[in-house]
Formats: structure tokens, sequence, C-alpha cells
């Protein structure tokens, strides 16, 4: 049969379909439905093109339901089908599908029926209206459940903080503390009215009215944390007094935020507002470990909280926005900004606005408020006495560690309950102490010499090489009345002991070409070699890289002057090889190598060694790299384990690992990086060595065993370091005058010219003789290692040297970023090497031995600080903060 045979012609009257409802329609006994009740288009018309009485689909459907048409088809068997498909019981029909028998109204109407296009969904105002009600009826039963759970918190169990226990590096206890009982609960009877009005005219002005909850400052936490900023504390007094009581779960997340409000809500409701001031008042954290008013109260001021009055209650209200940036003792353990003046000038800031405020709400008579217009004096910050001597630096410097580097936060510390172990060595800490405490005794004498020996500090640490641990520091006197770290920040200056930074970055980087522009000349460079010889002449004029003179911005040429104004090495020349400048710690020499360097490259290599960029100082004046910087004592102990560790750099650490009830939480991991080559470190290693065999280090030598180092004295004479290590153990010590009275202003640092007996203090005295005797003890029993030896590095430069232009002097010469002492206390002769029946140099006639390198600056005839322009660090004094840095370390 063909394949394109064609199909019969389909009969009038509508087609095999209309035959077949037709026959359908006979078959049932039924009449058939109307045509247009199909809902065709053309169904309006017969087959003879008469019109019908139904003008659409819509309403043949409608006209079809009225008569039963409907439910007739929704019983015949193939009506859902396509269009023209054939129909049969197990075919589809003519027409639409439909789920349920027609006529039947939905509970929800949606999508709408008997709409189309976009209506079909616009919801009707009914189905808003009900939806509305039915979700506020709902969180009015989830409100009503979640006030019937919550439960008024008890105030007496508040301020429950357990101890923290800190280890020793062997495991065994060093201190528990953190949990101390430093509470009282007190009537209201007993706070003065002036305390309330404090915290009310400061944090919650309404509070007398309000119902316990800030609405906006809800809503403004809620959607912080919910995009993932920082929580918000509680809008008013109820709400903290709620917060500081939620001590069962700390959790800063949107759920306890809301259990907040609904607990803010029954307290609002169940307690009067003098419970609820109470309740704040007795559970308020006020820094110093003390927990409430009353413990607040004899934190600061010794007396009993009834006694305060007007401008004491208006400082406690400060510390309630936290102690560790208003306690004007200083909190820069944990942050390098909460120095304590910065934190006097924020405390009575804050001291003065909330006086105001009570005076502004008719809280306070302004004549009253006009008796407190400075801070009260405030005592002793350390109430436990487990923290006198060392312990007390040991536990703020490891809670600074925790604090800087995201481990634990000031608040969970606070809450306590964690086991910490520390890096810190008994022993070592002992010996440190002892050593100190023996020079101290032995020679610093306050009453016989006040002028000269009094506000005497000492400052040290040591560092593992290996592993990059703190073992040992030491602080002060004692954390109990000292409240600054000496070995995490002082402020003062290091003189000479920067200069192997000088020598590491002649080594890494090299010189410039003197002969190419500013530019090509970074890249053309010369590694130096310690044979490479450099000018030792006193007041020598410093050159830019390409031997031009330098000069400062008011045109002013700088003259560096060596400690003693001796100049060094071979005339007319004064040729003299970097090993031997080092040994004899010639300014001139590595003043004129930095600047061919070029300052930039020396700073990048002290920061590569550990120091912190933020304890150095400007690049803008040659004297960078005599030490004008002022990094801490456990900076520099770290940075010289670097050259100890062949070039391996590690971050100093004091925290070896962390554990709570849950288990471990923190556990250290070594993280070297290789900031010099070994080649680079062991040369600078091998010519600090010099120094000690037969240097102004000869102080520091330990029989039988290899040491380098290096000493270091400033310009003024305001401190001197010692800076040595041994493959196993680097240690700094620092020695300087500093009056620490908190109730001066501008305090400096004081000049050591006849201080302990002696002409001028140098590293090379009483730093380097703490340094010895410390050593000696902490290494007794391990075995003596010696350094790598050396792969020769570099060229020589300046080999044949140019002739060195004689300066010619002149007032308006100058040099020196500090005034310097008179010429009869400066001017020493050179010496000769100690003979044996001394000891230690320094104590032999004369002054044998001393750092002839250590007036650091540059010394004219008459400078001034407003010519030189200060010392390129417009920091000031007391920089610093955890280990010499704020990233801690």
């Amino acid at each position: 049969m063909s394949e394109h045979r064609r199909k019969p012609p389909q009969p009038q009257g509508g087609g095999r379909a209309a035959n077949r409802r037709g026959q359908s329609g006979l078959s049932s006994g039924r009449r058939a439905a109307p045509r247009g009740a199909t809902g065709s288009p053309s169904d309006a018309y017969g087959s003879e093109g008469e019109e019908r009485p139904y003008s659409g689909r819509a309403e043949a459907r409608r006209a079809a339901q009225k008569s039963g048409g409907g439910r007739r088809r929704a019983a015949e068997p193939g009506r859902g089908g396509r269009r023209g498909a054939p129909g049969g019981p197990n075919g589809p029909g003519r027409g639409r599908a439909r789920t349920g028998p027609p006529g039947k109204k939905r509970v929800i109407d949606y999508p709408r029926a008997g709409k189309y296009g976009v209506a079909r969904w616009v919801p009707s105002w009914k189905l808003v209206t009900g939806l509305f009600i039915g979700f506020f009826g709902s969180l009015v039963a989830v409100a009503g459940i979640a006030y019937a759970m919550v439960n008024v918190p008890d105030i007496a169990k508040t301020a429950s903080a357990q101890n923290n226990v800190f280890y020793w590096a062997d495991g065994s206890e060093m201190v528990a503390t953190g949990g101390e009982t430093n509470r009282q609960i007190v009537n209201l009877s007993q706070i003065p009215k002036n305390m309330q009005y404090a915290v009310i005219s400061q944090e919650n002005k309404t509070f007398e009215t309000d119902s316990g909850i800030d609405p906006k400052g809800i809503a403004r936490a809620v959607f912080n944390m919910a995009r993932g900023g920082e929580t918000q504390g509680g809008s008013t007094i109820t709400q903290q007094y709620v917060k500081n009581a939620m001590l069962d779960d700390q959790s800063q997340t949107i759920s306890r935020k809301f259990k907040e409000i609904f607990v803010s809500i029954k307290v609002g409701a169940t307690k009067s507002k003098d419970e609820i001031m109470a309740g704040y008042l007795n559970s308020a954290y006020y820094g110093r470990g003390a927990y409430g008013i009353q413990a607040a109260a004899r934190a600061y001021f010794n007396t009993d909280a009834v006694k305060l009055n007007a401008g004491q209650c208006a400082f406690l209200s400060a510390m309630l926005k936290g102690a560790t940036y208003y306690d004007p003792a200083g909190a820069t353990s944990i942050d390098p900004s909460a120095t304590p003046e910065a934190n006097s000038k924020r405390a009575l800031g804050q001291m003065q606005n909330t006086l105001d405020k009570m005076v502004a709400y008719g809280h306070l008579d302004a004549t009253e408020r006009q008796k407190y217009t400075t801070l009260p004096k405030v005592q002793n910050p350390r109430s436990n006495s487990d923290l006198r001597g060392q312990t007390g630096y040991l536990v703020d410097l490891a809670k600074a560690y925790l604090i800087n580097n995201k481990i634990l936060t000031a608040d969970q510390l606070q809450q306590g309950g964690y086991s910490i172990k520390t890096t810190f060595d008994k022993k070592k800490v002992k010996e440190l102490e002892a050593s100190v405490t023996k020079v101290q005794k032995a020679n610093i004498k306050p009453k016989e010499r006040p002028k000269t020996d009094t506000h005497v500090q000492f400052g040290g640490a040591s560092v593992n090489p290996e592993t990059g641990a703190i073992e040992a520091i030491y602080g002060g006197e004692d954390a109990t009345k000292h409240f600054t770290d000496n070995a995490d920040q002082t402020g003062a200056q290091v003189g000479s002991t920067f200069k192997p930074f000088v020598l590491a970055a002649a080594m890494k980087w090299g010189v410039r070409d003197k002969s190419l522009g500013p530019e090509q000349a970074q890249d053309e460079r010369t590694q130096v070699s310690p044979k490479s010889l450099y000018s030792g002449k006193n007041r020598l004029k410093i050159k830019e890289y390409d031997g031009t003179i330098w000069k400062n911005d008011k045109g002013k040429e700088w003259l560096q002057t060596n400690d003693g104004n001796e100049s060094y090495g071979t005339p007319p020349r004064y040729d003299i090889d970097l090993r031997e400048a080092m040994r004899e710690s010639v300014n001139s020499a590595f003043v004129q190598l930095g600047m061919d360097v070029g300052l930039d490259k020396v700073k990048a290599a002290a920061i590569d060694a550990g120091l912190k960029e933020d304890s150095l100082a400007g690049t803008s004046y040659p004297s960078f790299s005599i030490g004008i910087s002022d990094p801490s004592a456990i900076r520099m102990a770290g940075a010289y384990a670097t050259f100890a560790a062949s070039g391996e750099q590690r971050e100093p650490f004091s925290v070896k690992e962390v554990e709570s009830k849950d288990g471990t939480i923190y556990t250290h991991e070594d993280k070297a990086k290789q900031a010099f080559t070994s080649q680079v470190a062991d040369n600078v290693t091998d010519v600090l060595k010099t120094v000690v065999d037969k240097g102004t280090g000869t102080n520091a030598q330990l029989p039988g065993r290899e040491v380098a180092g290096k000493t270091g004295t400033t310009d003024g004479n305001k401190s001197a370091w010692f800076v040595g290590y041994t493959p196993q153990l680097s240690t700094a010590i620092t020695m300087f005058r500093y009056d620490d009275d908190e109730s001066k202003k501008n305090r400096t640092f004081l000049e050591m010219y006849g201080t302990g007996g002696q002409k001028k203090i140098h590293g090379a005295s009483f730093p380097s003789t703490i340094w010895h005797d410390y050593m000696e003890e902490a290494l007794k029993g391990q075995e003596a290692l010696k350094f790598p030896v050396p792969e020769p590095i570099g060229e020589i430069v300046n080999d044949v040297p140019s002739p060195t232009p004689t300066p010619t002097v002149s007032e308006s010469e100058e040099a020196t970023p500090t005034p310097t002492p008179t010429p009869s206390e400066t001017l020493t002769s050179p010496t000769p090497t100690p003979t044996e029946s001394c000891r230690f140099s320094w104590q032999c006639t004369d002054t044998g031995g001393t750092d002839t390198g250590g007036t650091d600056g540059g010394v004219t005839p008459s400078p001034t600080a407003t010519e030189t322009g200060g010392t390129g660090n417009s920091r000031g004094n007391g920089n610093g903060g955890l280990f010499g840095g704020q990233d801690g370390g």
C-alpha cells in the first residue's frame, strides 16, 4: 500500500470527535452536552455557521457545570487528553484534566481559580490578611513559650570565673590565676547614688522609665551579627545585667541574643529597678579581677563602695567600658596602644564626660562637679600575691601571646578554665633574676648616689634558636611594683647592637655601584666580604653611595664621630676592614656602609631577622645604622637567634599548648623561614665571635664555649646593651635609667654618667657581666657546641680606596640626633686588651675594653635636636608592645 495514501475525508458536523460524543450520549441514554461546552473557539458556531449561545470556552464551561454536563464529562473516560487525540478507556480525550470534583472550594485559593495571566498569581487581600494573622499569632505563641521557659538569673551565681593554670616548660605548675574570689555582693543602700547615676547618665538615661530593652539597639545588634559582623552588647542596663549574669552561655550567636532579649523582658517585668541596678553593679567586671562595685572600690581605691565620691564613681563607670583601655596602670602586654599615658587620657576624658552628663541630667550639682577635674589616685593594680617577682611578667606575656595571636580572647581568659603550658624554663628564669640582682645590689646604690643611681632599670630575655621558644625573661624588680615588662618593651635605643643587621644587609644585597644612577644601582650590586675596607676616621664626612656628601633637609653635612672621638685604621685614609670595625664598634665605618647598601635594605635585613617594623626608627638619617631604634629585649634575642640558626628565623613564642575541659585547643607549630642564607648568617656569626674573643665583648667569654655577640651604648649614655648567643641560646640584656613615676608627664630616659660608680655605662660593663653570669649557669651541663664554619662570601669592597677628604669642622656642621655630654664626660682614651689580672675589662683601670663605638649618633661640637631633625624616630619613647611590636609573635 502506498505510504502516501490519502486520508478519507472527515464527516461534516465536527469530525470523529463529535461523532464519538454523539454516540456516547446516545449509548448512555442521555442528551449530549451542548457543543459550546467543549471549549473550542469554533464551537460557538454550528456546522452550517449558525451562531451558538456561548461566546467562549469559559462561558461554555460554566454553562456545562450548571447543567451537570461538567460532572458527566468528568466521569467519561478519556476526557483529559490532547485535543484531537483518540478517546477510549485508555487514551486521552478532548478537554482539560481535573484533580477533583468541580465546584469544591479550596482552603487556600492560590494560585487563584478563575484568574488568568498575572492576576492568577496575585494573592487576594483575604489570603494576605489571613497569612499575616497566622504569622503574627505564631510569633506570639513562640514568644510566650520562650518567655515561660527562660529563668531570671541569680546574681549569686555570677562572676564564678575559674582559674587558669600556667605551667613551666617542664610541666610543673607555675601559678593558678584568673579566678580569684574578688567579689562581694552589697545592697543597693551601700552603693552611692553617684555611682548609680553615673552609669545611668553614661549608659542608659531612660533606665528609670524604660521597659528594659531597646528595640533599635536589638535590631542593630541582630543585623550586625547576621551579616557576620562583631556582636554588640546590651543597650540598656537591664540587658547588660542579663548579659553579665548569663555566664553559662557566653557564645556570640543570634539565638543567644534572642535569649537575652526574653530574659531581659522577664527581668524587667518581675524585678524592680532597684533590684536591677543592684544586680548590674554587683555583677559587672571593672578590670583588675574585680567583679562588682565593692571589689572594684577595693581594687582601685582600697576603700568600701559606700565611701566612693562622685569623681571615683565616674572613674569606675569608665572602667565598665573596658579596663584594658581605661585603667591608668596600662595593659601594654595585651595591646601596645594601652599605655599608662594613653589609658589615663582616655579615662580622664570619659570621667569628665560622665560628670558633665550627670550635671546635665540633674543628678549632680555643678558646684560639686567642679571638685573632680583630675583622675583620682589609684593603687597597685596587682591583687594576687602569687604574681610577685617575675611570675606576673611571665603570666602577662603568655596571656598577651594568646590574645594577640587570636588563640583565646580576653573574655575567655577572664572566664578561665584553661591549662596553659608555657615555654618558660624555671631554672633559667631564676638564674637570670639572680644575675641581675647580684649586679644591681653590688653596684647600684641610690641612697649613696641619688643623682646617678636612682631609676636604674634592667631587662633581659633568652630565646632558643632551634625553636623560637622564649625560655626566660627579666621584666623588672617585681611585677607587683614595677608594671612595665622591661623584657617586652622599654623604648630604650639599642645602639651598636644594631650593627650586625647592617653587615647582614651588605652580605645579602651588596653595596650599590657608585658609577650608576639610583634606579640602575639598585640592581647592580657587589656582595660584601668581611675583609672589605671602610674608613674608621673620627668625624668622618658621610657620603651618599655615589660619593656626594650627604646633607640633611637644611643643607647640613653629617660628621660621624666614634666613641671617645678616636679614629681607627691606618692613616692617612684610616682604612679598617669590617671585621675589625665590628670588633672595635667603629661608628663611622658602619654608618658609611649603611649608606652604600641603602638604609631601606638595612631596615629590611633587621625585619627579616625578626625585629618588628613599628619598633624601628625612620631611615631619613645616616644614624639609623647605629641603633636609634628601640626593639625589645625579646626581639633582639630572637633576631640574633636567627644568626645562631644559620639564617632560619622563628617568631619568639611563649605558649606551647592550651587545654580546656574539652581537650587540646592549641598546639604550637614550628614555622621557620629562611631569612638569610647560611653563608650570610654564618659569616655574621664569625664576625661577632671576634667581638667576644678580642673586642668590646670580652667580658662575655664563656670558657670552653664559642660565643658571638655585640655591645651597644647609645648617644647621651641613656641605655646600654649586650646581645650574644651560643648555638643553643640567644640572650639580650639591657640597662637604662627611666623615671616611671606615673604622676609625671613627658617622662624621659636619664643619662647614666656616673651610674654604678662608672664614668660611663657601656654594653661591655654591667650588661655583659649579667649576660656572662646568667649564661654560665643556664648552659651548665649542656654540650659545648661549635658554630658552623662559614663559607667565604663576597668581594673585598674598597680594596684600593679613594682618598678620604679631611673634613672641615665648623659650628654649622652637625650630626648627632640628640644633645651630647660635655667633652670631659665623653672623652676616653683607647686602651689595650685587659690584662689577666682583671676578670672583667670594665673593672680595670681606665675602663679597658670599653665599647669604643658606643656613642652612637654622630657627635659634633654644638648640635641641636631641631637642626638634626631628631633621631628619625618620631614615635618617642616607650614604643613596643608584645615582643617589641603590636601584632605580637
